[in-house]
C-alpha cells in the first residue's frame, strides 16, 4: 500500500513539473510572437511615414509655384479741359491801348522811313534800285595790251537817298585784272533807291561792269 502512494506521487509530480513547465514555454512562446508582431507593426509604421514623407517632397518639388496675380491697370483720368483763353480775358481790362491794322500800316511806315537799319533784297521790294548815273570805267593798259577782256561782279548796299553804302567784289574774271579800275568806277555811280510800299528802303542789289574791246 505505502508502495502504490510513492508511485502515485511520482506520477502526479511528474505531471505537475511537465504541466508547469508546458505552461512557462507557452507563455514565452506568446510573449515572443506579441513582441514580433509588434515590430512588424513598427517596421511597417516606419515605412509608411518614411513613404509619406518622401511623398510628400516629391509632391512639394513637382509643384509648381502660383503665378503672381496681374497688376490692375488703373484706369487714367481724362484730362480737365481747360478754360479757352477768350472766356478767361473778355472780362479784364488791361488797360493796354487798342490796336487796329491802320495803327500797324502807320507804324510800319514809320519803320521803312525812319532809316533805322531796315535792309532789304532786290527781290523782296516793289522796285529794284536803278542807275542814274554811271562813271565809265577805265581799261587796265596791261590788259588791253594783251587782249585781256572779263568782267567784276558787285554787290551794292544802295541806301535810301540812292548812294553806294558798301560795296563787295562777289566774282572777277580774270580774277584780280579788273578788280580796281571797276571799283573806282562804281564808287562814283548814282542810283535811285528802291521803294516798298511807296517808301524808299535800303537795298542790296549785284551790279556787273564788262570790260570789253570791241
Amino acid at each position: 500500500m505505502k508502495r502504490k502512494d510513492k508511485v502515485f506521487r511520482f506520477f502526479s509530480g511528474l505531471v505537475s513539473m511537465i504541466l508547469g513547465t508546458s505552461m512557462v514555454l507557452s507563455v514565452l512562446i506568446l510573449i515572443n510572437n506579441t513582441s514580433d508582431n509588434l515590430n512588424d507593426v513598427n517596421a511597417k509604421s516606419g515605412s509608411e511615414i518614411k513613404f509619406k514623407r518622401n511623398k510628400q517632397k516629391t509632391q512639394n518639388i513637382v509643384q509648381r509655384p502660383k503665378p503672381k496675380p496681374k497688376p490692375k491697370k488703373s484706369k487714367s483720368r481724362p484730362p480737365t479741359p481747360l478754360l479757352g483763353l477768350n472766356s478767361q480775358l473778355s472780362g479784364v481790362d488791361l488797360g493796354l491801348p487798342e490796336f487796329s491794322m491802320t495803327n500797324l500800316n502807320d507804324l510800319e511806315n514809320d519803320l521803312l522811313g525812319s532809316g533805322n537799319g531796315l535792309v532789304m533784297t532786290d527781290d523782296t521790294v516793289d522796285s529794284t534800285p536803278r542807275a542814274v548815273f554811271q562813271q565809265p570805267a577805265m581799261y587796265p593798259v596791261r590788259a588791253r595790251a594783251r587782249g585781256i577782256q572779263g568782267y567784276v561782279l558787285f554787290s551794292l548796299l544802295i541806301g535810301i537817298t540812292g548812294e553806294i553804302e558798301q560795296v563787295k567784289i562777289i566774282e572777277s574774271t580774270p580774277e584780280g585784272v579788273f578788280d580796281e579800275a571797276a571799283s573806282q568806277s562804281i564808287q562814283a555811280w548814282k542810283f535811285e533807291p528802291a521803294q516798298y510800299k511807296g517808301l524808299p528802303v535800303k537795298t542790296w542789289v549785284k551790279q556787273k561792269i564788262r570790260f570789253d574791246l570791241s
